[in-house]
C-alpha cells in the first residue's frame, strides 16, 4: 500500500501563526490561482516564510497533505515510486490426504511515493526547495501539471500505463532564488507551468506581530527589537539582510534569560551574535565587525 511508505498529515491552523494583511493578501491571491486550476510556487530568500506559508495556504485548501523535500540525490524513482524488496506467496496443497504439495514464488512489491499518492486520492502537495533536486528528477511533473496525466513505470505492475490525476490535486513549490548554493536552474518548462509569487521579507506589522508571537515578548519590546534588525538590513552593508529569523532568536533568547531590550553590554553582545551570524555566512571578519558596529549604534537608539 502506498500509505506503508508515505506520511500523510491532516491539514490543521497553526497554533501561533500570525495573519496580518499582509499574509491575507498572499493567501487569497495563492488560493484564487488555485481555483483556476494552477500551481503556486512560492520564491524567496531564506527567512521570508515559504515554508510556513505553503503550510497555511495547505491548510486553508483542506485536504490531507504530503510533504516533499528537494534533494540533489533525489531520481525520478524518489517521487513516483520503486519496487522495494519481495513478497512471499506460498500455496498449500492437501487435496489427496495423504500427499501435501507445496508452491512458494517471490513477488517483486512495488510501494508508491508521495507524488504518486498525492495525484491518486488528490492530497496537497508541498514540494519544499524543489530545485535543491535535479531538473531530470522533476520532468515527472510537467505532464501532471499540464495534461493532468501521470506516466507511470512498467514495474508498477497496473494494467494502465498512465495515472488520471485527481480532480482535487493541488502543488505547492517553494524554493530559494538560483543565486543560493545547492540551487539548481529550474525548467522553462516546469516554471511555466506555475504561477510564482516572490516573497520578500515581511512588512513592519507582520514582522512585530511575529516576533511577540513567537517569543510572547510584549509588543513594545517586539518592536525595539524588530527596530535593530531592520535598521540592519536597511543599511545595505550586510553580506545577507537579516530576516525576521534574527528577530525572533533575540526575543526568544531575551525571554529566557529575563532580559529586556535595553543599553547593557549583554544586551548588545546578544544581538551581535545573533546578527552577524545571520549576515555574515562565510565568516568575513570584516563583514562581522562591521555588521557589530551597526548593531552596536542601533542598540544605543532603540535603548
Amino acid at each position: 500500500m502506498a500509505e506503508e511508505m508515505t506520511t500523510i498529515l491532516e491539514p490543521s491552523a497553526m497554533a501561533d501563526f500570525v495573519e496580518t494583511d499582509y499574509i491575507k493578501d498572499i493567501t487569497e491571491r495563492a488560493l484564487s490561482y488555485f481555483k483556476a486550476g494552477f500551481p503556486v510556487h512560492f520564491r524567496g530568500v531564506s527567512g521570508t516564510g515559504k515554508t510556513t506559508l505553503a503550510m497555511h495556504v495547505a491548510n486553508k485548501i483542506g485536504r490531507p497533505v504530503v510533504m516533499v523535500r528537494g534533494d540533489e540525490e533525489y531520481t525520478t524513482s524518489d517521487l513516483v515510486g520503486g519496487e522495494h524488496g519481495y513478497r512471499l506467496r506460498k500455496v498449500v496443497d492437501r487435496f489427496v490426504s495423504r500427499v501435501m504439495k507445496t508452491e512458494e514464488d517471490m513477488i517483486k512489491r512495488w510501494v508508491d511515493n508521495r507524488l504518486t499518492v498525492a495525484c491518486k486520492y488528490g492530497f496537497t502537495m508541498i514540494y519544499d526547495e524543489f530545485t535543491r533536486s535535479r531538473p531530470e528528477a522533476n520532468n515527472i511533473l510537467l505532464s501532471i501539471l499540464q495534461e493532468k496525466m501521470m506516466d507511470m513505470p512498467i514495474g508498477r505492475g497496473a494494467g494502465e500505463p498512465y495515472l488520471r490525476v485527481d480532480p482535487n490535486f493541488s502543488a505547492i513549490f517553494t524554493s530559494n532564488p538560483e543565486e543560493y548554493a545547492g540551487v539548481h536552474r529550474s525548467q522553462d518548462a516546469l516554471r511555466d507551468r506555475m504561477i510564482t509569487i516572490d516573497l520578500n521579507h515581511f512588512d513592519y506589522e507582520t514582522e512585530v506581530a511575529i516576533t511577540q508571537a513567537k517569543s510572547l515578548m510584549s509588543r513594545v519590546h517586539s518592536e525595539k527589537i524588530v527596530n535593530i534588525v531592520r535598521g540592519l538590513r536597511d543599511s545595505g552593508k550586510c553580506e545577507f539582510s537579516p530576516t525576521v529569523r534574527g528577530c525572533i532568536m533575540i526575543a526568544k533568547t531575551l525571554k529566557v534569560l529575563e532580559m529586556e531590550p535595553s543599553k547593557s553590554p549583554r544586551f548588545a553582545q546578544l544581538c551581535q551574535d545573533i546578527l552577524a551570524s545571520e549576515t555574515s555566512r562565510v565568516g568575513s571578519k570584516t563583514n562581522q565587525n562591521r555588521v557589530k558596529d551597526i548593531v552596536r549604534e542601533l542598540v544605543e537608539k532603540e535603548s
